[in-house]
């Protein structure tokens, strides 16, 4: 009898500890810009781009770091904040070129604001996803496709921080160091399964979505305000959020840093009303919060005194379909569908190997099943049907690689849901 084969080790992935070229100096002048500019402009295919942010620390979501890399002129860093204003030789490099960028969504708002725009874009955190990885981190894919370790550290430091430490520069060179080479392994990936195109579509539109609209009633979602019950305590939670924002946005330094979620709730809640109550509550005692007692006071005394009719309901209006939890009392035909909906796209994406979040947007899905009325499509073919889901589809965004595989199950699902 043979001996049990061993399964042979992984392979151990090297580490990549410092950008090839070294650390290059950071541009923070117009002259280094003019000169960043003329390299870049001499090297050749995509360019990969990375911004470093102070999400947490600033309110803003400005880009403190610029990281670029391309075949033929090495990597640059920029240092934004000094040459606001002199970008512009840059910009007219690297706009008209194919920029490579992990998650692009959410570096493009901050590059734009610098007038920096791609005129095409490549995601291998988004490739990724639509290879099917289970793991789309950056470091996670480079070390899947290429065999390298990427060390992580510093992505969620202050990048606002004036000088940025060595180590925190070697960091953001090596995020570009090898994005053209995965863009390449991915995809040849994505070439393999057939799904160039749903690519090239979920690029261009991440590339022309623009910044995401701010959601209404930003407020309602402060931590621990399901702890409250009262429209009176809403409105106070409101207006101490809203008092906490101006300070914040003027200031630029993230809201949770001028006063945490927790003590917006234990202030709605106790409702002191006076100075000395309100620094008796955790947190508003402290050296910090004890200059600005007479702000928060004067937040809670603006709710105290909103008549009736101003004041929030405790239930957040909604201006789509309830809550999917809620379907099964309130509207049982549209859970059913809803729930065939479900099977049907979690089937096809095990069938594609693709994650049902990226198949559609669920919301998508969601105000289909909700608005959905049998009686107006009593008697239509399959095709008929089909042909109403993917308008629908085609309404709310649906890129077209998405509309031609979910339109005919959708359609499937509501038929089902219908004759059940």
């Amino acid at each position: 009898m043979s001996e049990p084969s061993v399964p042979s080790p992984a392979p151990t992935a090297v580490p990549l500890l410092a950008p090839s070229g070294g650390l290059p100096e950071v541009v923070d002048s117009p002259r280094l810009v003019a000169e960043a500019a003329v390299r870049l402009a001499g090297g050749t295919g995509p360019l990969a781009v990375d911004a470093e942010r102070a999400s947490g620390f600033r309110y803003s979501n400005r880009a403190y770091l610029l990281q670029f890399r391309r075949a033929g002129a090495g990597t640059v860093l920029v240092d934004p904040i000094p040459v606001t204003g002199d970008l512009g030789p840059l910009a007219e490099v690297i706009n008209p070129l194919e920029w490579v960028l992990h998650s692009a969504d959410q570096d493009l708002p901050g590059m734009a604001e610098l007038g920096l725009r791609p005129a095409s874009l490549y995601d291998t955190e988004l490739a990724g996803r639509l290879a099917g990885f289970e793991r789309v981190g950056l470091a996670a894919v480079v070390e899947r496709l290429l065999g390298l370790e990427l060390k992580k550290g510093h992505g969620a430091d202050d990048w606002s921080r004036r000088p940025l430490p060595e180590s925190w520069l070697n960091y953001a060179a090596l995020d570009v160091e090898v994005l053209v080479e995965l863009h390449d392994a991915i995809a040849a990936e994505l070439e393999s399964q057939g799904k160039t195109d749903w690519a090239a579509q979920e690029f261009e539109h991440i590339r022309l979505a623009g910044p995401p609209k701010p959601k209404a009633d930003r407020w309602r979602r402060t931590s621990q305000i399901h702890s409250l019950k009262s429209p009176r305590q809403l409105a106070a939670v409101r207006e101490l959020w809203l008092a906490r924002d101006e300070i914040a946005s003027r200031r630029d330094i993230a809201p949770g840093r001028i006063l945490p979620d927790s003590a917006i709730t234990a202030a709605a809640s106790a409702n002191p009303m006076s100075v000395d109550a309100l620094r008796a509550l955790p947190v508003f005692g402290g050296p910090r919060q004890r200059r600005s007692s007479k702000v928060w006071l004067q937040a809670l005394e603006r709710a105290r005194a909103l008549p009736e009719s101003e004041l929030p309901p405790v239930t957040q209006p909604f201006s789509g379909p309830p809550p999917a939890g809620r379907w099964a009392r309130k509207h049982p035909d549209a859970a059913e569908r809803l729930a065939a909906a479900r099977a049907e796209l979690a089937t096809l994406s095990e069938r594609v190997t693709v994650p049902v979040e990226n198949l559609l947007m669920p919301e998508l899905v969601r105000r289909l099943c909700w608005d959905y009325v049998p009686a107006d499509h009593a008697g239509e073919s399959a095709a008929q049907l089909t042909e109403f889901v993917d308008s629908v589809l085609q309404a709310g965004d649906a890129r077209p690689w998405q509309r031609e595989l979910t339109a005919p199950v959708l359609a499937a699902a509501l038929t089902q849901a219908t004759t059940t």
